[in-house]
Order: structure tokens, then C-alpha cells, then sequence
């Protein structure tokens, strides 16, 4: 009835609650007053339960119809975000250069018009900015004084090269801050050049010393005053595509200080990059002159283009807009995009001379690289998520060897594999069978390592120096499988049946390997010897431990199994074990004439042969061969000490067919089934056997000789 009810009055519902005028209060007294009892109120509660369900689930099918949108959506709000950035850097530089032509004109109009000039100045402001006094100082001063204070800040000296050009304009203590907490960081001492701004932060133990942090170029520097809202004031904020960073003054006016010095200098340096440009414009060689006809030419048009040569036109468009082209690919993730730019570069500038422009497109160039570099690095990382398998680390991969560090890229995905492989292996969950946990560990293990050998042998075709580190990596990445691995069937006492199936399992997916010419079965050998090894000693210690056990309990009576069919099951059980002519010691109706304790000691002697020859390989023959010995000693000397110690006749006739099957037949089934699965016979089992064989003594004696 409720569902009916539901059903029917549901949209009706669905409409009352959807009204613009509805009052839950009002709802809800006016359905206390209507309803006849607590069952009506349950119905109704029921309605608007499955109500509420029903438009849950609408909303979610909405999210996921409109989540690509979504995802479409914000990838296009951040390509706009760049954009708008772009822009406005954009609207920064000619704003820069508008008050850099204007400053011209003005120089020009001071110098055809003196009179003009000296009233200007006499009416303009005292104060001039720091850059205009640093302008008029000797340049050779300004160099040492550079070169004077460079000299204390570590790591400079690759990052800028000697430059005649290169002069300190300012330099000062800051306090940085972070942009989004607004909390400090720490303080940073900041030299700007002519060119470029350098951070440097204090050492803790060298006065006057510092430590480089960052260099940016003023070509893609944008200066934003940030207004004061205490206690965070003096502040003003660098942009450098994609980042930002804040810092503050020691009071207000060391603050206009560095945005009038920063604004200034920028302005000063589009000034002379458009100049320079100019100059080589006008520098370039004409068209050529016709052939002249005259042989004693030939020599001096030979020499001039030498001066030429050292010119390297950098004023073409896509070299202007490099170091903003790459600031873009790393922001938008485009790796491919920013190495394609590197190696047009590269190529461009293979056969040029290195001139002092080159250098300074190269310390630009460098500092993308390494911002570039930095990235592929984070993508590799283990820190990222490790989904999706060797392949989607090849991009990142790929990239870095494009870059020529195929070294680090080899490094970082064999990091990126292993932290997978170990996270897969974490995951797997410890069944309550064994030899289950192993089927899927072996499975996720030796799959991840095949489809990480593959992915490299891809990635690395052309690198023959990493498979070493592949190989070693390989070694490493089994020795944590081998500890997961004895965990489970080592260290929980496993039977030995059950150890010889998970070894076999474990040998079996590693001969997969194979398939790409990885052999690592050698090193499985060498990580499970010591745990086989421990196996086998525990099992023969409970072999020999059982048997004489049933030895102190021995009575040399025949066998009754009662029944045909356990008797039937033994024959079988015999002929499992290798003894074919076990029916001549099988007497009337069920009667075995053989002891117990020579028949358990034959099928436990072979089983445990055949689980050992599972595990088998070289490095145990000597621990399973001197097992065989120390566990077939024990029923051979028992045998033997019964023939001596026996009065009765009957009964010294019933050992001595015990000993005859035990010397004739047990122990040849013994050696011949080593012998199959080793590939070679055992010298100690016939040495044993024949040291062992029963002397014939007179029948009605009552001694034994052996």
C-alpha cells in the first residue's frame, strides 16, 4: 500500500516540494494535523524517501553525462587564465616601450633645442631614480662593483657568463612570503642586473655569503604593487610565467625604491634590445655585388665574409618569442611541444659562432630547460600516481632522453616501476590457501616485471648503457618478490608438498621471461636456497623422528588390511612409488608379507623424493643426496640390529624378507629415481646399498652376519 501510495501521489509530491512558496514548517504541521497515526506519518516519511533516492540518482546520471563537459570547461578556463596573463604581460611591455620612445623623443628634442633642455630640467624633480644615477657612473665601476658582489653568491658563475655589457643596477635585503598563505618564508638578498634579476639567499654560517636561488630574465618579468592591508604591507609581487612570488620591503620607501628601479630598468632594456636589433638589421651584407671580371679581386672578396661569419641573426620571430613559447608548453603540460623547440634551436645554432648574444639566449634558454626538466622529473616520480601501467610513464620518459639525460630518465622509471610493483604486491590480498596466494602473486608479479622489460627495451632502444641498470634493478625487484614469496611458504612451516607446488609455480612464470631473452631463473635459485635448504633438513628431521618411532614399536608381524579394497589401494600406492613386483609379497586373502613399519617407511621415503626432485637444482644435490642417506640409514640399521637381536626363527626369516625388499627393491627404485631426476647416478646410494647388503647365513642359525 505505501508503494502504491508512493507511486501514485509521487509527482504530485515532487511538485509541492518543488514550489517556490513551500515552507518546510508549514509542511510539516499541516501533515501532523492531516495524517490519523503514527502509520501515515511512516507512509508518508517512506514517499519522500523514495523521492529523495529518485533525484539523487537523476542528479548523479546528470554529473556523469556532463562530466567530460566539466573537465572540457575548466582545461578551457585555464587556457584563458594563461591567456589573459599573457595579455596583460603583453600590455605591460608596451606600456614600457611607449615611455621608452617618449623618453627618447624628449633626449631628441633636448638636443637640437639646448635652451629647451635646461629649462626642462630645471623644473624637474631632484630626486632622480637610482638607474638614471647609476647611468651616469663610470661603467668599468659598475662591473667590478658586479663582479665584486657576485663573487659571494655559490653557483652564479654557470648560470651567468662574463658579460663587458652586464652591469649591477641595485641590489638589497627582502623577506619573501607565500602567495597563498601569506606566510613568511624566509629572507633572500636580490642583486638586479641590467638584464636580469638574481635571488640569493643568506648562508647560515658565512657572513657576506650567499646561496643562489633563482634567475629570471626581465624579458618575461612583470613588477605588481600589492596594496598594504596590515600588518602585511610594503609588499610587491614578481610575475614570471607560470609562478609568482611576493616579497617585502624594509619600510615604504625602499619599496618605490625597487618598482621605480625595476619599472626603469625594464624600460631601459627594451630600449637597447630594439636598438641592437636596428644595428643589425643595418649591419647585414646587401645584395651581392656583380662577378668582377678583375683577377687581382679575388683575394680580397675572399677575406672579408670572415668578419661577417661572427654575426648570428637572432631577430627572426620564433627566436624573439622562444623563451615565452617555452614558458607556455611547460604551463599546458605540451613536453613534446618545448623539446621540438629545443632542437630547432639547437639545430639553428649548430654551425654558429658563439657569440655574446648567443650566451645570453643560452642562460634564457638553460633556466627553461631546467624548469622543463624539473616537471618530466615530478611526472616520474613515485609520489604520482603509479595507474596505468609502465606505458604511462613513456612520455615523460621519452622526453628526457630527448633532452639528453637518458641516465636520470633510466633512473627515475625503473624507480617509478619498482614502487609499482612493490604497491601491486602490498595490495594483494593473503588467502587462507597458500598455494592461491601464490598463483596471483607470481601473476602480478612476473607480468609487471615483463611489461616493465618490454616498456624499456621501447623506451631505451638506442641507450645499451641502461640494461645494466635494468638487470640490476631486475635483481632487486626479485629479492623483494623471494621475501614475499618465503613469508608465505617458508617462514609458516608449509608442508613440503605444498612448498615444491609453490616453487614449481614460481619457476614456471619466470621461464616467461624468456620470451624477451631475460633469463632470471639463476637468481630465484640463489634467493630460495637457504629456505629450501631449511625445508628439507625439517622434513628429513620428521621422517627420521617418525621412523623410529615406529621402530621402538616394531613387533615383525605380517600385515592385515581386511579388506580387498585397501589392500587394492595399497598396490596402487606402491606402484606410484616406483615397486612393480609388489604382489609377490602379498599372501592369501588380505595378508601382506611385509611389516608396517617397512611399508610406511618405503611410501614416505618416496614421497618425499619425488616433492624434493621439485625443488630440486645444483646447488642442492649434496643436501638432498645426504638427506636420502641419513633417512634410509635409520630403517637399514634397524633392520639390521633386528637380525642380530633375534632368537625366534619365524621371525628372523620374516626380517630377513623385510631386508630383501628393502635392499633389492627399495633402495634400486630409490637410485634409479634420482638418477631420472637428477641426470646423473648417486655414488653414495650404491655405495650405501652395497655396504648394506645382507651376508646369506645358514637359516637355522641364530645369528646374522652383515
Amino acid at each position: 500500500m505505501a508503494l502504491s501510495l508512493g507511486e501514485g501521489g509521487g509527482s504530485r509530491l515532487r511538485r509541492q516540494l518543488e514550489s517556490g512558496g513551500f515552507v518546510a514548517a508549514e509542511y510539516v504541521k499541516q501533515l501532523s494535523q492531516q495524517s490519523d497515526g503514527d502509520r501515515d506519518l511512516q507512509e508518508h516519511r517512506q514517499r519522500i524517501q523514495a523521492l529523495s533516492e529518485e533525484t539523487a540518482q537523476s542528479l548523479k546520471r546528470n554529473v556523469y553525462q556532463n562530466y567530460r563537459q566539466f573537465i572540457e570547461t575548466a582545461r578551457e578556463i585555464s587556457y584563458l587564465e594563461s591567456e589573459m596573463y599573457q595579455l596583460s604581460h603583453i600590455l605591460t611591455e608596451q606600456k614600457g616601450i611607449m615611455e621608452a620612445v617618449t623618453q627618447a623623443l624628449l633626449l631628441q628634442a633636448d638636443r637640437d633645442d639646448p635652451e629647451l633642455g635646461s629649462r626642462r630640467a630645471a623644473t624637474t624633480d631632484p630626486f632622480l631614480p637610482l638607474s638614471a644615477k647609476e647611468a651616469a657612473a663610470n661603467e668599468e665601476g659598475r662591473q667590478r662593483t658586479l663582479t665584486t658582489l657576485l663573487e659571494k653568491v655559490e653557483g652564479y658563475r654557470d648560470l651567468l657568463p662574463e658579460s663587458p655589457s652586464k652591469y649591477l643596477v641595485y641590489n638589497g635585503d627582502l623577506v619573501e612570503y607565500d602567495a597563498d598563505h601569506m606566510a613568511q618564508i624566509q629572507r633572500v638578498h636580490a642583486f638586479l642586473m641590467n638584464d636580469c634579476l638574481l635571488v640569493a639567499t643568506a648562508l647560515p654560517n658565512r657572513r657576506g655569503a650567499y646561496r643562489y636561488v633563482a634567475l629570471y630574465s626581465l624579458d618575461g618579468l612583470a613588477v605588481v604593487n600589492v596594496k598594504d592591508n596590515p600588518p602585511m604591507k610594503d609588499m610587491f609581487k614578481l610575475l614570471m610565467f607560470p609562478e609568482s612570488r611576493i616579497f617585502q620591503a624594509e619600510n615604504a620607501k625602499i619599496k618605490k625604491e625597487w618598482l621605480e628601479v625595476l619599472e626603469e630598468t625594464k624600460r631601459n632594456r627594451a630600449l637597447s634590445e630594439k636598438q641592437r636589433l636596428e644595428q643589425e638589421a643595418l649591419s647585414r651584407p646587401g645584395p651581392a655585388p656583380p662577378e668582377s671580371t678583375n683577377p687581382f679581386e679575388e683575394d680580397e672578396e675572399e677575406e672579408e665574409p670572415s668578419a661577417e661569419e661572427e654575426v648570428v641573426d637572432l631577430s627572426l620571430e620564433w627566436i624573439q618569442e622562444l623563451p615565452e613559447d617555452l614558458d607556455v608548453c611547460i604551463a599546458q603540460r605540451d613536453f613534446e611541444g618545448a623539446v621540438d623547440l629545443l632542437d630547432k634551436l639547437n639545430e639553428y645554432l649548430r654551425d654558429k659562432p658563439v657569440s655574446q648574444p648567443v650566451k645570453e639566449l643560452r642562460v634564457k634558454v638553460d633556466e627553461r630547460v631546467r624548469q622543463l626538466t624539473d616537471v618530466l622529473v615530478f611526472e616520474l616520480s613515485p609520489d604520482r600516481s603509479l595507474r596505468g601501467g609502465p606505458r604511462a610513464t613513456r612520455r615523460a620518459v621519452s622526453q628526457l632522453i630527448r633532452l639528453g639525460q637518458s641516465t636520470k630518465a633510466c633512473e627515475l622509471f625503473l624507480k617509478n616501476r619498482a614502487a609499482a610493483v612493490q604497491t601491486a604486491i602490498r595490495q594483494l590480498r593473503i588467502e587462507g590457501a597458500t598455494l592461491l596466494y601464490i598463483h596471483k602473486l607470481c601473476h602480478v608479479f612476473f607480468t609487471s616485471l615483463l611489461e616493465t622489460a618490454r616498456e624499456f627495451e621501447t623506451d631505451f632502444a638506442g641507450n645499451n648503457g641502461c640494461y645494466s641498470a635494468f638487470v640490476v634493478w631486475a635483481r632487486s625487484s626479485m629479492k623483494m618478490f623471494v621475501d614475499a614469496f618465503s613469508k608465505q611458504v617458508f617462514d609458516s612451516k608449509e608442508s613440503l608438498s605444498t612448498a615444491a607446488e609453490c616453487v614449481k609455480v614460481a619457476k614456471e612464470h619466470c621461464k616467461q621471461l624468456s620470451e624477451i631473452g631475460l633469463d632470471l631463473t639463476f637468481i630465484i635459485h640463489a634467493l630460495l636456497v637457504k629456505d629450501i635448504k631449511g625445508a628439507l633438513q625439517s622434513y628429513k628431521d620428521i621422517i627420521i623422528e617418525a621412523t623410529k618411532h615406529r621402530n621402538s614399536e616394531e613387533m615383525w608381524r605380517r600385515m592385515n588390511l581386511m579388506t580387498p579394497e585397501a589392500l587394492g589401494k595399497l598396490r596402487e600406492e606402491m606402484r606410484s612409488c616406483g615397486v612393480g613386483n609388489f604382489d609377490q609379497y602379498t599372501g592369501d586373502d588380505c595378508w601382506v608379507n611385509l611389516s608396517y613399519t617397512v611399508v610406511a617407511f618405503t611410501k614416505q621415503t618416496m614421497a618425499f623424493l619425488e616433492e624434493a626432485l621439485k625443488l630440486y637444482f645444483p646447488e642442492l644435490h649434496m643436501v638432498l643426496l645426504e638427506s636420502l642417506v641419513e633417512i634410509i640409514l635409520v630403517a637399514v640399521q634397524h633392520v639390521d640390529y633386528s637380525l642380530r637381536c633375534e632368537q625366534d626363527p619365524e621371525k628372523k626369516a620374516f626380517i630377513r624378507q623385510n631386508a630383501s625388499f628393502l635392499y633389492e627393491t627399495v633402495l634400486p627404485v630409490v637410485e634409479k629415481r634420482f638418477e631420472e631426476g637428477v641426470g646423473k647416478p648417486a655414488k653414495q646410494l650404491q655405495d650405501l646399498r652395497n655396504a648394506s647388503r645382507l651376508m646369506r647365513v645358514n637359516p637355522e642359525s641364530t645369528t646374522s652376519v652383515v
